[in-house]
C-alpha cells in the first residue's frame, strides 16, 4: 500500500494537480486565484503539452522515440536518488547564506524583477561552468545528448546536477539578498518556462514567439543552446532573460539557414541510456588515465571538455571562434 501510494504521489506530483486537489477536497478555490494556484495551472499545462508531443512523435515520427525513452529513464533515476539531495542543499544554502546578505528584499512587484535578474546570475554562472569545465560537463552532457528537441529533455541531467545547480542558484541569490519566499516563488516560475523553451519543432515550428525573440530568451534561442553547430555551441546560457548572455558575449539567435544539429560532439548512442548517462564519465576516465603526469591529469578533470595536453585543443570556444574568423573571411 505504501508503494502504492508513493506511486500515486508521484503521479500527481509530475502532473502538477496537487493544488487542485487540495481545493476541490477542501472547497476553498480562493488558493487557484493566488501566485501559485497561478502557478499550479501552468504546470498543468506541461504534462499536457508533453503527451500531446508524444503522441506526435508516437504516429509520425517514431525515429524520434529513442529520445523519449532514455529521457523518461533518466528522470525516473533522478526522481529516486537525486530529489532529496537536492532539496536538502537548497535548504541548507538558505539557513547558512542567507545572514551573510547586505540587504533583504521584500515580497514586492519591484524586488521580485531585482529577484529574478540574480536568479538568471545564478542560472548562468552554474550552467557557463556545466559547460567549460570537464567535469561538471560529466553532468550536463545527458541533458544535451538527444538528437531532437523535446519537452522531456529539460529533465535530462546527471542526478548530481541538480544539487550543484541549486546550490550556486541558491547561495548567489541568498548572498544578494534574495528574500526565500521569493527565491521560491522565481524558482517555480523558471522551472515552468525552463520546461517551456524545450518544446520540439512538432509543436512550435517556429519557437521565435514574435518580437519576444528580441527581448527575452525564447525556445528559437534555447534550441539553439542545444545545437552542436560550431556557430551556436556554448551560447545562450540563461532561461529566460537574455541580460547576462549579452552581457558576457554569449548571446546568439538562430539563423534561418543554419539547420540546428542537435547532440554533442563526442560519437556516442543517443538510445543506448549508459552511453547517454555515463559515456563522458568513461571518457574522462580515460583522458584522465592515459594522460601524462599529475598536472595533465588535473587538467584534463577541471580544463574546458575538448582540452588536450598535446596542445592540440577542440574546446567549444577554440571551435567557435575558428568558424566565426572563416566566416569574416569569405
Amino acid at each position: 500500500m505504501d508503494i502504492l501510494n508513493a506511486v500515486y504521489e508521484e503521479i500527481i506530483n509530475f502532473l502538477g494537480l496537487k493544488t487542485f486537489i487540495f481545493a476541490f477536497k477542501t472547497g476553498n478555490y480562493d488558493t487557484l486565484a493566488s501566485f501559485d494556484g497561478v502557478m499550479s495551472c501552468l504546470l498543468v499545462a506541461l504534462p499536457i503539452l508533453l503527451f500531446v508531443e508524444f503522441f506526435i512523435v508516437l504516429t509520425r515520427e517514431r525515429e524520434q522515440l529513442k529520445t523519449y525513452k532514455v529521457n523518461f529513464l533518466i528522470i525516473v533515476v533522478n526522481r529516486i536518488i537525486g530529489r532529496l539531495l537536492s532539496i536538502s542543499v537548497m535548504i541548507w544554502s538558505i539557513g547558512y547564506f542567507q545572514k551573510f546578505a547586505p540587504f533583504q528584499t521584500t515580497y514586492t512587484w519591484y524586488w521580485f524583477i531585482y529577484g529574478y535578474i540574480v536568479w538568471e546570475l545564478g542560472s548562468y554562472i552554474y550552467h557557463y561552468f556545466g559547460h567549460k569545465v570537464r567535469i561538471l560537463w560529466c553532468l550536463h552532457s545527458p541533458h544535451h545528448a538527444a538528437e531532437n528537441m523535446n519537452l522531456s529533455v529539460n529533465q535530462a541531467h546527471f542526478f548530481l546536477e541538480f544539487p550543484y545547480a541549486d546550490f550556486v542558484r541558491t547561495s548567489i541569490c541568498m548572498l544578494l539578498g534574495v528574500d526565500p519566499k521569493l527565491f521560491i516563488s522565481i524558482l517555480l516560475l523558471d522551472i515552468t518556462y525552463a520546461t517551456f523553451i524545450h518544446i520540439g519543432e512538432h509543436m512550435l515550428p517556429n519557437g521565435r514567439l514574435g518580437i519576444l525573440n528580441k527581448f527575452i530568451l525564447t525556445p528559437s534561442h534555447h534550441r539553439v543552446h542545444h545545437g552542436s553547430n560550431p556557430l551556436y555551441m556554448d551560447t545562450n546560457f540563461c532561461n529566460l532573460l537574455n541580460i547576462w548572455d549579452k552581457i558576457f558575449g554569449t548571446h546568439q539567435d538562430e539563423k534561418l539557414d543554419l539547420k540546428i544539429q542537435y547532440g554533442i560532439t563526442r560519437e556516442m548512442n543517443a538510445s543506448n541510456f549508459w552511453d547517454v548517462y555515463f559515456g563522458e564519465f568513461v571518457a574522462l576516465y580515460k583522458d584522465v588515465k592515459r594522460a601524462s603526469g599529475i598536472k595533465n591529469k588535473f587538467l584534463y578533470i577541471f580544463m574546458p571538455p575538448g582540452w588536450n595536453e598535446t596542445g592540440q585543443h577542440e574546446t567549444a570556444k577554440i571551435v567557435r571562434d575558428e568558424y566565426l574568423k572563416n566566416s569574416m573571411m569569405k
